[in-house]
């Protein structure tokens, strides 16, 4: 694995970000003075917030998996989920409704899924349920350590016994035809494809391999923070800062001082100068590479995944929608060609509803409930729609689905909070105004995927959605590890001897 050379003891990074602060608390874990930069008053990143009348909306992610990732993200500093965080395991994961009116309940545990869906579909598609969850848990077993969560250098660095398993388990076909071996039910197949849409990518074009996301919702399971998602990045934050890592918030960044191929000062635009050894960028790619004074080397350029819309709601607290509703439409593969190949939007669309005060009241006033409705909506790239202009009228046909499909009267009781779209997106410097970042085709995953550690200069290293792993909460983390690892070297495991001092690696 490439490293950065020479002295690594202070590190700036750029970006109070989940993959920001994930860096800052693995390099500090290991000796590391670390200073994080933000351009906001508070860490995050597209972890978002705003606070509306009495509401405290959540702007980016709203599903949590992966606990463990977190956790090793806070062991890194000393610290812990159970130190930190009030994580409610969500049970079921979401209720998926479908058009035809059948609704499905998902959950995590294989006992209570696997008679969920013997009650839905029958018991020959249960003990499909049963074989599908054991290859979800071989395929993520065989793809984490050697794929996901290590730095590869090139693809040749792929060429493991761990590959081999990824080609006996058939990783390398499609997700939809993979899952269609298990499930034959088009309803079911939908709730264990539908995540590769994360990835920027039909099911029926992305590969098996990212069935590992369905593994981490529907297997791994989805939890919510008390306090909303922002207490996930404000939990971060606080045990960095109490394991020594400084924050300087109201800091944007302007420029990178280079000493030869090195960088040795970052600059912001409030005049300030940060020395270095060494620099994290969790910046988009573009903006990082500015920085950098260059651009990727490709032969075709990248493309961004779909984008949102979103709207929140304050509502009277009278729907029992539970935490988390996926609203399938009748259309599928209609959908999909919609969004990604003829950048339009959804004439039948599938939403995502959220309530998070069904896991936490405390984020509404007394007697109300909050709500938010995500829309799959082209990206800027393919899609150049006037969104401020649509933007509203486009929102109030979506909540005119919601109503119809799950929600009576909703329109007339709803306080539309907030609505963010494409353009909000590109307006927070967001790519192709997607908060997805580029999609994971086969020429956009892995090490194919822009590396962490462009050869732009020697001690700046990359992380974020951007670059590898990828896309999405539990990626950002460990994107944030990858970071750190290519300054310090990998972490010495627990117990082993190694010359290190004061836990420092590398």
């Amino acid at each position: 694995m490439r490293t950065v050379g020479g002295r690594t003891d202070r590190i700036v990074v750029v970006g109070a970000g989940l993959s920001g602060l994930a860096a800052a608390a693995h390099l500090a874990g290991r000796g590391r003075e670390v200073v994080v930069l933000e351009r906001e008053a508070v860490p995050g990143g597209r972890a978002g917030r705003l606070d509306v009348g009495g509401y405290r909306l959540d702007t980016g992610p709203t599903v949590l998996t992966m606990r463990d990732i977190v956790e090793e993200t806070l062991a890194a500093v000393g610290s812990s989920v159970a130190e930190r965080l009030d994580l409610v395991r969500l049970s079921p994961v979401y209720q998926a409704h479908f058009a035809d009116g059948s609704r499905l309940a998902v959950h995590s545990d294989a006992e209570a899924m696997a008679e969920e869906v013997r009650a839905f579909a029958g018991p020959e598609e249960a003990r499909g349920y049963l074989r599908l969850r054991d290859w979800l848990g071989r395929l993520y077993r065989a793809e984490y350590d050697s794929f996901i969560a290590a730095n590869v250098d090139s693809p040749l660095g792929l060429l493991t016994p761990q590959l081999a398993r990824l080609v006996a388990l058939g990783a390398f076909g499609t997700l939809d035809r993979r899952v269609g071996r298990y499930l034959r039910d088009e309803r079911l197949r939908r709730v264990f494809s539908f995540q590769s849409l994360y990835a920027g990518v039909a099911p029926q074009r992305a590969l098996a391999v990212y069935g590992v996301i369905s593994y981490m919702d529907t297997v791994a399971g989805v939890f919510f923070p008390r306090g909303g998602v922002r207490a996930l990045p404000d939990a971060l934050a606080s045990a960095a800062a109490d394991a020594g890592v400084r924050f300087e918030y109201g800091a944007t960044v302007t420029a990178l001082e280079r000493r030869g191929s090195r960088v040795s000062a970052v600059l912001t635009a409030g005049g300030d100068r940060f020395p270095c050894d060494a620099v994290v960028l969790t910046t988009e790619p573009a903006l990082s590479y500015r920085l950098l004074g260059g651009a990727p080397r490709r032969p075709v350029a990248l493309r961004a995944a779909p984008s949102a819309l979103v709207v929140h709601l304050g509502t009277p607290a009278e729907w029992d929608t539970g935490h988390h509703v996926i609203s399938f439409g009748a259309a599928w593969r209609e959908t999909f060609a919609e969004l990604i190949d003829h950048g339009r939007t959804m004439t039948d669309p599938s939403l995502l509803v959220t309530r998070p005060t069904a896991s936490d009241p405390a984020l509404a006033p007394a007697g109300r409930d909050l709500l938010s409705v995500l829309a799959p909506v082209p990206n800027l790239d393919r899609g150049p729609i006037d969104w401020d202009r649509r933007g509203e009228d486009y929102a109030r046909t979506v909540l005119e689905v919601v109503e119809d499909r799950l929600l009576p009267g909703l329109t007339n009781s709803a306080e539309v909070l907030h609505t963010i779209t494409p353009a909000d997106w590109a307006r927070a410097g967001l790519t192709a105004g997607t908060p997805f970042s580029y999609a994971h085709s086969l020429a956009q995953t892995g090490p194919f995927r822009p590396g962490n550690f462009p050869r732009l200069a020697d001690n700046a290293v990359l992380a974020g959605s951007g670059t590898v792993p990828g896309v999405g909460v539990p990626t950002a983390l460990i994107s944030g590890r990858l970071a750190a690892e290519r300054v310090t070297g990998a972490a010495v495991p627990a117990g082993a001897t190694s010359g290190t001092r004061s836990g420092r690696a590398g």
